[in-house]
């Protein structure tokens, strides 16, 4: 079960500006809708629909690519209030089952907010509550770009 954790304290006096959540391009053709966004915990979904494999069934990659959003965005959202920003380091996924309509959920929940690396736990879910795929995230917090 992932701990409980608090976001970083900035170390100047002047507190930088939290990041917001901007869709990309990908996860615009996913179809992806943003409903919580924290450090602790960012909850998203996207439609089954448009995201099939041949078969008809929900595609593994589009749950993987569902849940780094999830943790990434969650990684640079606490990253951005220590004056840093996210890159990936690691992400692996166990997929439990698939689904072949209706939207899949996705909750992003911090095992660690570090000063030098985040990871979060995923659970994707469908509309009923069974977990489709269990996904870990590692992210490399680097001091932010000047300007």
């Amino acid at each position: 079960m992932p701990q409980r954790v608090q976001p970083g304290k900035p170390s100047d006096a002047q507190a930088p500006e939290r990041w917001t959540i901007e869709l990309g391009e990908l996860d615009r053709r996913m179809g992806v809708e943003v409903h919580e966004q924290s450090p602790q915990r960012v909850v998203i979904s996207m439609p089954v629909e448009g995201n099939r494999q041949s078969f008809g069934l929900l595609h593994g990659g589009a749950m993987v690519a569902m849940a780094e959003a999830a943790g990434s965005w969650a990684a640079v959202i606490h990253g951005s209030l220590i004056g840093k920003v996210a890159v990936g380091l690691d992400i692996n996924a166990t997929h439990h089952r698939s689904s072949r309509q209706g939207r899949v959920t996705a909750t992003a929940t911090a095992i660690h907010l570090g000063s030098s690396t985040t990871t979060h736990e995923v659970l994707i879910e469908n509309e009923d509550g069974a977990r489709l795929c269990t996904a870990r995230i590692t992210n490399f917090l680097k001091d932010a770009p000047a300007g």
